[in-house]
């Protein structure tokens, strides 16, 4: 098939999109199969870059007007765009740095990659390397941290509005325990926070997330005026890093002496809530969970990057005896892939470590829908409800020929879907559109 003839036709507001298709309502540890919709020969309708309908193909078709065009990807399956909801923007060149744990590998790669971002065009072109190298693995929306500098997440917000993304970015607000050159003042994190708040919260399809790196990189002051800029600011997100590392814990601890725990320092703040997703939680304690329960905030399992950086293995039924939501996210650039396929494989190997299984229906629930409503956004993406915004993906069955020989063996929808996860990466995605427009074709 031409996948470039694929895109949208300008005289032509309704596509119909044929292929096996599945998303989900529900979370399949709770509903069983009762929480998502499959089709094997499925079709999704798109009008203005909007679902207006979905189920089997024939009544699909029958339903619609004579004339309206229908791509057809058979051997494929389509599904929600995925959902990645941790993820460093200026880390992409760091990705793959070998060798350290936590602190050792901030300071000696992250932080001197970090500084290059005080060049708007280098900002620039790696806000467009970032973007496509997301819907080349068929991420759609992301929950993404920029440097220091506000010009980086300007060219960040810039490119994701010309890709029309529905993204959520931050500038990370880093005043101690840094180089001089990435640290700002609690003052100027604050007014250039809010400046770009102001330009780009609900710009488009475009949020805006207070990102406070962590603690040991912010101030008691910096705090305050990351609480400020959000009772200021409701609708915004809150985003930073916890209990990642045993002596990034240590440190803190020396840090905040007046605290209870790494969770009382933003508790402390006023900076848990139910748009507050604090990424990895592998080392919290039995009292730190339950805050997070009794507020509602949310943790981001980052798996590829708590395996690179030796960093532990996050016990996800501990987050789920205490109903406390989590997510999936590829945490790049500590993280090696930008693929959420690899994703969910780290995920599921972890799991079995900690004899937690994590099931193939479950990881593909966590990457789309799951994510959603961990960042609310379940009334707009990540299944495709009535309405939903039209971003999705389309899945190769035959993307490599390891993967036809086991697709070809595979009798259930979840063996297919552990197919995927186990043997896919960014070959395994054939298209990716953002509201109906083809933005990803792999050639």
């Amino acid at each position: 098939m031409d996948y470039e003839s694929s895109s949208k036709p300008k005289n032509n507001p309704t596509i119909i999109y044929r292929a096996a298709v599945l998303h989900f309502i529900s979370d399949p540890d709770l509903k069983g199969t009762k929480a998502f919709e499959y089709f094997e020969d499925g079709a999704i309708v798109v009008t203005q870059g909007k679902i207006s309908a979905l189920g089997e193909a024939r009544d699909i078709i029958n339903s619609q007007k004579k004339n309206t065009k229908v791509i057809e990807y058979p051997h494929h399956l389509i599904t929600p765009g995925f959902i990645d909801t941790h993820i460093h923007f200026p880390q992409v060149e760091v990705i793959a740095s070998y060798g350290k744990q936590l602190l050792d590998w901030l300071d000696n790669y992250t932080f001197p990659a970090e500084q290059k971002f005080t060049n708007k065009d280098y900002a620039d072109e790696m806000a467009s390397f970032f973007l496509e190298e997301m819907l080349r693995n068929g991420t759609t929306t992301a929950s993404v941290f920029g440097s220091v500098h506000p010009q980086s997440v300007n060219a960040f917000f810039e490119a994701s509005q010309k890709t029309n993304t529905r993204m959520i970015c931050g500038k990370v607000m880093m005043d101690r325990n840094a180089p001089p050159a990435l640290c700002d003042t609690p003052e100027t994190s604050y007014q250039e926070s809010k400046a770009l708040i102001e330009k780009w919260h609900g710009f488009g399809r475009q949020l805006y997330a207070v990102t406070p790196r962590f603690a040991i990189s912010s101030s008691e002051q910096q705090l305050a005026a990351a609480s400020r800029l959000i009772q200021e600011h409701p609708t915004t997100y809150l985003q930073t890093h916890i209990a990642e590392n045993k002596d990034e814990i240590a440190y803190v601890e020396k840090l905040f002496p007046g605290r209870k725990d790494y969770i009382d320092v933003y508790d402390h703040h006023d900076l848990l809530g139910k748009k507050s997703t604090f990424a990895h939680g592998i080392h919290l304690k039995e009292r730190e969970l339950k805050r997070l329960t009794e507020s509602g905030s949310k943790i981001a399992f980052c798996p590829s990057s708590n395996l690179f950086l030796g960093s532990g293995l996050l016990d996800i039924s501990r987050l789920e005896s205490n109903n406390i939501i989590f997510s999936l996210a590829s945490d790049v650039g500590a993280g090696t892939s930008f693929s959420m396929l690899k994703t969910m494989d780290h995920a599921y190997k972890i799991s079995q470590l900690n004899h937690t299984p994590l099931s193939p229906l479950k990881c593909f629930y966590l990457a789309t829908l799951g994510n959603a409503k961990s960042l609310q956004l379940e009334h707009q993406i990540g299944s495709f409800a009535l309405g939903n915004e039209a971003d999705f993906l389309v899945l190769d069955y035959r993307s490599t020929p390891l993967m036809a020989l086991k697709q070809q063996q595979c009798e259930t929808l979840a063996e297919k879907l552990f197919a995927f996860i186990i043997l896919g990466d960014d070959r395994s995605i054939a298209a990716t559109y953002i509201a109906g427009d083809l933005k990803h074709a792999r050639n």
